[in-house]
Order: C-alpha cells, then structure tokens, then sequence
C-alpha cells in the first residue's frame, strides 16, 4: 500500500472530528440557529472546498477586469498572513505583511478598483461600501466557507487533476469541509485544465461531480503573460530555450506552473516553500546558494506575482547579490465556448438581484 495512502489512513480518526466540528458548524446556519447576513447590493464569493491550489487570485482577477468594464466593483478578502487586524482598505504603498499577500497583488494590478481586508466579511461589506459609496457589486474573495454572508452567488472552484470528489477532509486530505459542500455552490468551475481539453475528460468530470439542475459548470484554464523584472516591472524579461530556471514558490501547488516552464526553458530547479510563507533570511541565503550552483551563463530566478509581493520586501538583498528575478503572470482564460455563457449566467444573476 502507497505511504501517502497509510497516512491519510491513519489521520483519518483527526480528520472525522474536524469534520464534525465543521458540519455542526453548518447545520447550525442550515436550522437557522446562526444567522447569514443579506446585503442591499449584488455580492458574488469565490473560493473553494480544498485548501489552496485551484486558482482562485486568477479567477477573481478575472471577475475584476469583466465586471469593471460594466459596474463599480469592489473586492474584499481577509488578507490572509497579514500583521494587521480589523478593517483596512488596501493601498499601492502597502507591503504584503499590512494587507496580505494577494489584495496587495489585487491592488497593485487595479489600482482604480477598491480593495479592502477585513477578517469578517459580515462586517467588512458594510464598512467598504460605506467608505466607497458607489460600489455596485462586492467580490469576496476566498469565502466559500464564510456563511456568516449570504452571497448573491456562489463560485466554487476545483482542481482538474485533483478535483474534490477524489480529496478527503483535512489533515487526512486537503478538504476544508465534507464533500458534500459543494451543494452550496451556483457555479462550479473546473480549473488548471489542460489547454487540449477533450470532450471525453470534460464528460468525465461532469459525471464524477455529478451537479444538481441548478448548478452550472465551467471549465476553465492558465495562460501566462510576459515575464517582467520583480525590481524594474517595466523592463520584460522573456523566457526561451536557452534559458536556465530556478522557481522560487510559495504556493499550494506547482504541477501546472512547471509544465509550462519546462517547455519554455531549457531546464527548471525548485525550491518550494508553504503556501504564503514569508521569506526570512535563511531563505534568502538558500536562494542565492541554489542559484549559484546553477551552471550556466544565462540564468534566471522565476517566481509567481503573490509570491513577489513577498519577495519584494527583500529588495535590497536581490540588488545587491545581482539577482535576477522574473515574475511570470497570469490569466484565466475559458474552455471551447464556456467564457460567454459564464459570463451570461452571471449578468443574469446580477440582473434578478435588481428585479
């Protein structure tokens, strides 16, 4: 029997009381006994059952840059890792440690959209809309297990090679809750896809997630921008074949990332860290050993735009050892013909809330 397979086995007795604790929790919101709050305006929350890796900053970018072309949007997040507690709206100037890693990437991506952290969302959607009284709509980020907030529509998102029909509940699996939490979901969107996604795997999930005739699912996948220079983003710094990589990350999960450089670049090293870990010195320290050891005159140090919101606090450090650090975005784009009955089946929804 596989070693990850005992393990999960024998965390599993951990792994049920988290999952009574949890569903306690929600039965008390389905009897009514815990309240969800209802808002005056249109709130949409995406997030997910697992613990990380499917794509959620992207997705919720891609909401911003849509829905800002229509409708004030705002976003609020809890800023997860950040120093700070309470209330806080977002600036440019802040570091990662104030407002957490992503609404500072948030921020620094769409400056002209309001973002703000708040630990509850109950009382931060009050307190952003009063401070930007002309926000239309609130995306709230990571808030699928939030039910203290009623939202106007729920966006679930999970992993094409590790959907959550296969995880289990944490520590045994990466769940944040039973499976059967996805009911709460109006959307499903199935992310990282591969970019030749066949009708075959596409009917395969669909069978395996098994959604009720309400709920919509999507399918969707990465593609990445041009790299730029971490200390100088105006100075693009493009990958090609004769470049060697090492990717420096911090986040929950890398198989999608890697595929890609390795057919961009000649080689790729890791060196990987917990998802949102803030950098220290000995991290730093190993980075410039693991680079040195790279043989090659055309070498770079390739990270993703969350993780450099943290790396940047290093600034000084990268200057001064020459390091060259490249920061490769990244976007969402839609499966065959998903991207306009998405798009049209979440107008939808912001229209019957008006009506």
């Amino acid at each position: 029997m596989p070693e990850d397979i005992v393990i999960r086995i024998l965390l599993l007795p951990l792994a049920l009381l988290y999952g009574l604790g949890i569903g306690f929790r929600n039965l008390l919101y389905r009897s009514g006994i815990l309240r969800s709050v209802h808002f005056d305006l249109p709130v949409i929350s995406v997030g997910n059952l697992a613990v990380g890796g499917t794509g959620k900053s992207p997705h919720i970018e891609y909401l911003m840059r849509w829905l800002d072309q229509y409708i004030n949007v705002a976003v609020l997040s809890r800023g997860y890792g950040r120093d700070t507690i309470g209330y806080r709206q977002v600036s440019v100037i802040d570091t990662a440690k104030e407002v957490g890693d992503e609404p500072l990437q948030f921020k620094r991506k769409f400056q002209q959209i309001p973002i703000s952290v708040s630990e509850s969302r109950a009382l931060g959607v009050p307190e952003l809309v009063k401070r930007n009284p002309d926000t239309q709509c609130v995306l709230l980020d990571d808030a699928f297990q939030h039910l203290a907030v009623s939202p106007t529509l729920h966006i679930m998102l999970t992993e094409f090679n590790r959907p959550f029909t296969r995880d289990w509940l944490m520590p045994s699996g990466r769940l944040r809750e039973w499976r059967s939490g996805y009911r709460r979901a109006d959307i499903i969107i199935v992310t990282k896809c591969p970019p030749d996604l066949t009708e075959a795997q596409r009917q395969k999930l669909l069978y395996e997630i098994d959604p009720y005739p309400r709920q919509r699912v999507y399918f969707s996948r990465y593609q990445y921008g041009q790299a730029f220079d971490m200390l100088r983003p105006d100075l693009h710094r493009p990958l090609d074949l004769d470049t060697d990589v090492l990717l420096v990350s911090a986040i929950a999960n890398t198989d999608y990332l890697l595929q890609y450089l390795s057919k961009e670049t000649r080689s790729v090293q890791t060196l990987e860290f917990e998802d949102h870990h803030y950098f220290e010195e000995d991290d730093l320290n190993n980075i410039l050993r693991r680079f040195n050891r790279l043989e090659s005159r055309n070498k770079i140090i390739v990270t993703t735009e969350k993780d450099a919101t943290r790396l940047e606090l290093f600034s000084d450090f990268f200057y001064q050892n020459n390091l060259p650090v490249v920061v490769l975005p990244v976007e969402v784009a839609f499966c065959d013909n998903d991207e306009l009955v998405f798009q049209s089946d979440v107008e939808q929804s912001l229209l019957n809330f008006k009506s």
